[in-house]
């Protein structure tokens, strides 16, 4: 049995850090890379880059922006891509109120504002209840943004902003897809899986209680234990 190799694909303004334990986990077993968001201005050119570095197949692993990146990805090389593992994510375009927003935090941000917009305004709306009052859990995401510093999140915000709708991607695709979402993400909220779990067929959904958007490291076990079983099933019929 061959082992299926993992990409994973981080959100705006994380880094490897943000699947720290599934890394560790998932890379005892099979090889594990971790996609460069950080240098493009489109989702295209994310995942042109993406598919540049990973191997020849492989299994996605994409958190929000990652799964958008993912669903680029698969319509770009769908013979590529084994599986798909969608985490926190939306196949829809920004709304025009969504834009509107994202404008005003890169104008914050141009002003040197990076760390108030995401301790402030971003990063704490994202987190479930439990989670809000974490504070190593904040530093740690803090850390990562911080290290990306502000000319990347005015380009992954921007490539946000002017990405395609992937809601009739979702139909083509033909590969093992498990969707995971946070009961109280508010970012990505659970009826956005619903839509992704009902638009590919035989699809799994997981919704996990008391969690927000940053699955990976809010529920750091439960989400590392769903994607060993789902990769385990994944080589057996790979």
């Amino acid at each position: 049995m061959t082992t299926t190799p993992v990409i994973f694909v981080p959100g705006l303004m994380c880094d490897r850090r943000l699947f720290a334990m599934q890394g560790s986990a998932l890379g005892a077993a099979r090889p594990v890379l971790h996609a460069d968001l950080s240098k493009d201005m489109t989702i295209g050119a994310m995942a042109e880059r993406l598919l540049s570095d990973a191997p020849g197949r492989f299994c996605v692993v994409g958190l929000s922006m990652g799964g958008i990146v993912a669903f680029e990805a698969w319509r770009r090389a769908p013979g590529r891509i084994a599986g798909f593992a969608l985490l926190n994510t939306t196949p829809f375009a920004d709304s025009p109120a969504r834009q509107s927003t994202r404008l005003a935090q890169i104008e914050r941000v141009k002003r040197g504002q990076l760390k108030s917009v995401v301790m402030e305004e971003l990063k704490p709306n994202y987190l479930g209840a439990k989670s809000k009052g974490d504070q190593e859990l904040l530093d740690e995401i803090y850390a990562m943004a911080a290290s990306l510093g502000p000319e990347v999140f005015i380009r992954q915000t921007r490539a946000l902003m002017s990405r395609k709708d992937s809601v009739e991607t979702l139909a083509t695709i033909n590969r093992p897809t498990l969707i995971i979402a946070g009961a109280e993400d508010e970012v990505c909220p659970p009826e956005l899986h619903e839509i992704m779990h009902r638009g590919i067929e035989g699809s799994r959904l997981q919704i996990i209680p008391g969690c927000g958007h940053l699955s990976t490291m809010e529920a750091p076990s439960i989400v590392t234990k769903a994607l060993c079983e789902f990769l385990e099933e994944l080589d057996i019929h790979t």
